[in-house]
C-alpha cells in the first residue's frame, strides 16, 4: 500500500494488487525500454516513455488504438477507463475476471502494441 502525493489528508491510501503487478512484470520481463511509474493511484508500465498498461487496485488499465476501442470494449469484463469522471479515449479497464490465465498476456500485448506504435517520449 502507498499513500497519494503531497501529504494531502483527503487522499486515501490505495491498495494496489501486488500479485497483479508481479504478473504484469512477468509478461513484460526481458522487453527492452520498460519502466514503471506510480500513476493514477497505481503502477503504470511505460514503454519508450509511453504508457502501455497499468494496475489500479485489482484492475488492469490498457492503452489501445482508439480505432480499436469498440472491439476491446466488446470483450468480457472490459469497460471504458474513467479516472476523473470523464472517459479516457484509447484506454480500457479490465476487471480481475478478465485477467485469468492467458487473458492477462493478451491484454498486456495489446498495450505493448499500442505503445510501440507511438513515437518515443
Amino acid at each position: 500500500m502507498w499513500r497519494g502525493g503531497g501529504g494531502d489528508a483527503t487522499i486515501a491510501d490505495v491498495a494496489v494488487d501486488e500479485r497483479l503487478v508481479a504478473r504484469v512484470r512477468e509478461v513484460l520481463a526481458g522487453r527492452p525500454g520498460v519502466t514503471e511509474r506510480r500513476m493514477f493511484g497505481g503502477v503504470a508500465f511505460m514503454l519508450a516513455g509511453n504508457m502501455c498498461c497499468g494496475v489500479n487496485r485489482d484492475e488492469l488499465m490498457v492503452r489501445i488504438d482508439p480505432d480499436r476501442e469498440d472491439g476491446a470494449l466488446g470483450r468480457p469484463h472490459a469497460r471504458p477507463m474513467d479516472m476523473t469522471g470523464r472517459r479516457m479515449r484509447g484506454f480500457v479497464t479490465v476487471r480481475p475476471e478478465g485477467l485469468v490465465g492467458d487473458d492477462l498476456r493478451a491484454w498486456v500485448e495489446r498495450g505493448v502494441e499500442r505503445a510501440e506504435s507511438l513515437p518515443p517520449r
